[in-house]
Formats: C-alpha cells, sequence, structure tokens
C-alpha cells in the first residue's frame, strides 16, 4: 500500500511513524511534512488546502490511501477533491468536517441527534453576548466559532476578557461552564461503524498546574487510571454512534477520524467540542499504545468496511508526551533557533521515548526551530509513572534557547491522585 499523509505536525509525524512500522505500507510520502517526518517518508511540497493539487499529487504518486491530518484542509474540502479523483481517503467531506468548522453547526447536530452538551447561545452582536453571559455568569466560556488552531476558546471569570474575546470574533457560542475532568475519546468511522479507539487527557493551558492562558495543548498521557471501564462504550452509545448516524440522516455522512473532547461532570458525560481529525498531542500517547497495524485501519474506513474488522489490539503499556515549545508561545512564536540534542535521545533513549517532529525545518544539516509546538517527546513504560520518567528524561537532553514545556504531565494520575 502506498500511503499519502498530508501535513506537516507532531499529529502527522505520530501518523508516519506508525504508518512507516505497518508490514503493508511499501512507500510512504507526506506533504509538506517536517525534519522529522523527513526521516520516515519522502516529502513534497503542495499547498495543502488546494483540493486539485493534493488530488493531482496522490495521482502522480499513485497512492493507494491519502491521509488528511489537519482541520483546515478538510473544512476547505481537501477530501472531497480526492475522493472525485478516485483515491481513497482518510477523512471527512468538506461539509462534515463543519462538525469542527462551525461550533454552531455542530450545537446543532448535537440536538438532533440527542447528545448531551452544554447550554449555549449563538452570538453576532454585542447585545447578544452580554446577555448570554448574563445568562449563565461565571467562569464564562465564549468559543469563535470558526477555526481558531486549538486556540480560539476563552474560559475566564473576567467580563471583560468574555467581551473581548467575543468582539475579536465574526460568531461565537457562548456556553455555561462544565465542571470536572476532560477526556479526549477519538474514533475511527466509515459513516456507518464507529470504532473507538482508547481515551488520552490533554493539557491546554500553557502552564503548570493548568495556569496560563489555553494552547493548541501542551502534554497528553493515555490510559487514563481514573475512568470508569464502562466510558468508552457509555461515549460510543450516547456520543458517537448518534452523531454519526445523525449527520448521515441529513445526507452528510462523517467518515474519518471522529474526536470527541468530554466533560466527565456531576450531571454524567457532556460534550465540550467535536473534532473533524486526530487530535494533537493525543495522537501522539494513542497511536503509541496501538498494537493493531494502523494503514489497514484507516483504508477500512475510507472504503466502508470497518465492520469487516478484528477488533483492535493495544499494549498494556502507558504513553506519555511532553511538548516542547519556543519562546513567547502561544503568543508569536520566536523561530530560527537551532535544536540539539536529538541524536542523543536517538542513541540513549529508543525504543522507549522518541522525540515527534511538530514546527521544525531543516537547514544546512541542521533542525530549526518553526513554529510555536515544536516537538512532542513521547515515551511508553509499563505505568504512567515510568512513561513520565522517561520522557522528562528525554526532554532534558533537548537543548532550545529560551524553550518552554510544563513539568506537571501526567503528575496527579501517576501519583494516584
Amino acid at each position: 500500500m502506498k500511503v499519502l499523509v498530508i501535513g506537516g505536525g507532531a499529529r502527522e509525524h505520530a501518523l508516519c511513524r506508525s504508518l512507516s512500522l505497518d508490514p503493508d505500507v511499501t512507500a510512504l510520502h507526506c506533504a509538506p511534512g517536517n525534519a522529522g517526518i523527513a526521516e520516515v517518508a519522502e516529502l513534497h511540497q503542495v499547498d495543502a488546502l488546494d483540493g486539485a493539487a493534493v488530488a493531482a499529487l496522490a495521482t502522480r504518486l499513485g497512492a493507494d490511501l491519502v491521509v488528511v491530518g489537519p482541520e483546515a484542509p478538510l473544512v476547505a474540502g481537501v477530501a472531497d477533491a480526492v475522493r472525485e479523483a478516485g483515491v481513497p481517503v482518510f477523512g471527512p467531506s468538506g461539509q462534515a468536517a463543519r462538525l469542527e468548522g462551525s461550533k454552531a453547526f455542530a450545537k446543532d447536530v448535537m440536538a438532533g441527534a440527542g447528545v448531551p452538551t452544554a447550554r449555549s447561545y449563538v452570538c453576532t452582536t454585542p447585545e447578544e453576548t452580554d446577555a448570554a453571559l448574563g445568562a449563565f455568569g461565571a467562569p464564562y466560556v465564549v468559543k469563535d466559532d470558526g477555526l481558531a488552531a486549538g486556540k480560539g476558546v476563552v474560559v475566564t471569570d473576567d467580563i471583560e476578557a468574555a467581551r473581548s474575546h467575543a468582539a475579536a470574533c465574526d460568531r461565537v457560542v457562548v456556553e455555561e461552564f462544565l465542571d470536572g475532568p476532560e477526556v479526549s475519546l477519538f474514533a475511527v468511522t466509515d459513516g456507518v461503524t464507529v470504532l473507538p479507539l482508547q481515551p488520552a487527557q490533554d493539557f491546554k493551558r500553557a502552564l503548570d498546574g493548568d495556569a496560563g492562558p489555553n494552547t493548541g495543548g501542551m502534554g497528553a498521557y493515555s490510559p487514563l487510571p481514573w475512568v470508569e471501564p464502562t466510558l468508552v462504550d457509555e461515549v460510543l452509545r450516547t456520543v458517537l454512534q448518534p452523531t454519526v448516524d445523525e449527520l448521515r440522516r441529513r445526507g452528510t455522512p462523517f467518515s474519518g477520524l471522529l474526536y470527541a473532547g468530554l466533560a466527565i461532570t456531576g450531571r454524567g458525560i457532556r460534550v465540550i467540542e467535536f473534532n473533524a481529525r486526530f487530535g494533537d498531542p493525543e495522537t501522539q500517547v494513542v497511536l503509541a499504545r496501538l498494537r493493531t497495524p494502523l494503514a489497514g485501519v484507516l483504508l477500512a474506513a475510507a472504503t466502508g468496511t470497518l465492520g469487516d474488522l478484528e477488533p483492535l489490539r493495544w499494549s498494556d503499556e502507558a504513553a506519555v508526551t511532553v511538548v516542547v515549545a519556543s519562546h513567547n508561545y502561544p503568543g508569536t512564536p520566536r523561530t530560527g533557533d537551532p535544536i540539539t540534542g536529538l541524536d542523543e535521545v536517538a542513541a540513549e533513549d529508543a525504543p522507549h521515548a522518541y522525540v515527534l517532529h511538530a514546527g521544525t525545518r531543516q537547514e544546512d544539516g541542521a533542525v530549526l526551530s518553526a513554529g510555536g509546538r515544536v516537538l512532542s517527546v513521547t515515551a511508553v513504560g509499563k505505568d504512567l509513572a515510568e512513561a513520565r520518567e522517561r520522557a522528562y528524561t528525554a526532554v532534558g537532553r533537548i537543548r532550545l534557547d529560551g524553550s518552554q514545556h510544563r513539568t506537571d504531565i501526567a503528575a496527579k494520575a501517576a501519583a494516584g491522585a
């Protein structure tokens, strides 16, 4: 099987790493990729938002499967263009990807499907926003209706900060605050069958102790020792399957990766948000534990044969990912700084720990920072404590001037708190 992955972040590096270990994958390509992906896949330049260009590349390479990683190309309809070219593609249509592209659309789908979520108002004027903020009270939750790269949500006790965020967006969803811990659950679907993966938890805030601004994610771990063993089945029954069924009923079937961000509240499970693709950094820990070869699972989703698959196999090991971010992230990041220590990690910590590249590029043989989240250091171990120790040992070998990372990823879960 020849596979083409679209994207260039740590999520795509994790996907490429798993695909490179799959014996059925005979050729692996990535566009545009990054410095780390170049070690496992052949890189190509393409405008990831240009469906015709992506389809032409897939056709030229003779790809048997295209995997679209990021959300923006999916919302732009890139998967539709690839499908029209006759190439199987893992990723929803542009219409179905509105589940992530529009918070208001997602709320409408959840209402139709009877999926439990926070009460909310869609607001387009300051007056509507003020009324909604007043109805719910603090903490205020204000979400940009459109795509915002994981940084479109403000949760604050400061009403002026809430108003300011709303004013900066064309349309917002103001909703009630959901208490309780958060869980990320991915599911692979072909539009009919829904196959859940293992749950993970990510850390959105920039600083230790969940302080600082929201980011695209500073780390993650899996499994979650504190969740009920019945959680996955319950979410499949009450959230994932009803959502896929509702989208099919509307004539916009969803195939690809459906990501449910969940709050485990005192009143039960509530959906915080849906994404239409693998989440970053949760993908890094979930794929680290998946034992079933990945390519066949993604191809089955792309070709409508997911119901024929054997049950997925999982490692008993735990996985932890720590994100190394550049100076000033999640503000405007500083780029162009050299990264060293990657060879040391490969020599000293493999195979239990490894580095997945996100915002990196190669220049004259050196690896340089090229984005906000630069690296995802991922490790596995017999339990979360061992995986955590291995991940932070590897992080300690990496040198990037001005870089930052959280020191408490999975700490409470590893300690049994």
